[in-house]
Formats: structure tokens, C-alpha cells, sequence
């Protein structure tokens, strides 16, 4: 075992001295405190996961080094809930459907954040064309007159929403 090992002195160390400050440092930062806990932890685990490919990084700054991984983890989370908000919204507009069983909406819940994270990263409108082309089926021409491109453009904007979404499902072995 490597001296960069997420078992590592270092990342244990990191855990250990900086777990309390990083949980006071987000219920600060957070409307409901009780997420602190949780959003450490996956703060925690995302520089655990980091340090299996890269090793563990020598920090000077350790508290600074979790403020910045943690207001991503933050980020992610919101862009979780308001995605989450929004669907159930969407849901509740609807005229009444069958009950969703606990299980159904747990599956709906997380394709949309499935989803989500597989078009994180591209530009608005290279989203927007893709999510018209592919949920609503709208043909290329349309979609240029909607966002004022042109049609090559959403040419170019469909192979690049492709490339990353297959890039990111070979990534996480989807």
C-alpha cells in the first residue's frame, strides 16, 4: 500500500482533525442544518475517491482545500434539489395519476439525477437542444428558430451532447 492510499495517515488525519470544523462549517452555510452531516461525508468521500486515482495531495491549507471541495458537494446538492423540486412540481400540475409506489418515485427520482449529472458540464443551449431533440422530438430547424442558431450549429450541438453523455457513461460503467 502506497504512502497516497485513502487509508493513508494523511486522509485519516484530514478526517480526523477536520471532521467537527467541516460539520459546524456547513450548517452555517446551509438552511437546513441537519443536511451538515450528511454533505460532509460526501465531501469526505469525494477526496477519498479523488486520492484512489491521484494520491492524497500534500495540503497546507487543509480547511481551505475542504471549504472548496465541500461548496462543490453544496452546489451538486442544490442543483439535486432544485432538479427534485422541479419534477415534483411538474408532477403535481398533472392531473391525478395512479399512486406512485414509494419505489417508483425512488427510480424516477434518481434517473433524473442520472440524468442530470450526465448533461452537467454542457453549455445551455447545447442542453436545451438536446433535451428538445430528445424528450420532445422537435426537428433541428425548430430547435434553431427557438434558440436563434443555426441548424448547423444544432448539428454540432446534438455530436458534442452525444459525445459527452457516452464519454460519461463509459466514465461511471453505465
Amino acid at each position: 500500500m502506497s504512502d497516497h492510499s485513502p487509508s493513508s495517515p494523511d486522509f485519516e488525519s484530514l478526517y480526523v482533525s477536520h471532521h467537527g470544523w467541516l460539520v459546524g462549517w456547513l450548517r452555517r452555510r446551509l438552511q437546513r442544518e441537519a443536511d451538515a452531516p450528511d454533505l460532509a461525508q460526501d465531501t469526505f468521500l469525494r477526496i477519498l475517491r479523488r486520492s484512489e486515482d491521484s494520491g492524497m495531495p500534500v495540503l497546507r491549507e487543509p480547511r481551505h482545500y475542504l471549504a472548496t471541495v465541500a461548496k462543490r458537494v453544496m452546489i451538486d446538492h442544490f442543483r439535486r434539489q432544485t432538479l427534485e423540486q422541479a419534477w415534483l412540481d411538474a408532477l403535481a400540475l398533472e392531473p391525478e395519476p395512479e399512486a406512485l409506489s414509494p419505489e417508483t418515485l425512488s427510480i424516477l427520482l434518481e434517473s433524473l439525477r442520472e440524468v442530470d449529472a450526465m448533461l452537467h458540464g454542457l453549455g445551455t443551449k447545447v442542453r436545451q437542444a438536446f433535451l428538445m431533440s430528445q424528450l420532445d422530438g422537435t426537428p433541428y430547424a425548430q430547435i434553431a428558430e427557438q434558440l436563434d442558431v443555426s441548424v448547423s450549429s444544432v448539428k454540432k450541438y446534438m455530436a458534442k451532447a452525444t459525445e459527452h453523455c457516452l464519454l460519461y457513461r463509459l466514465e461511471t460503467g453505465q
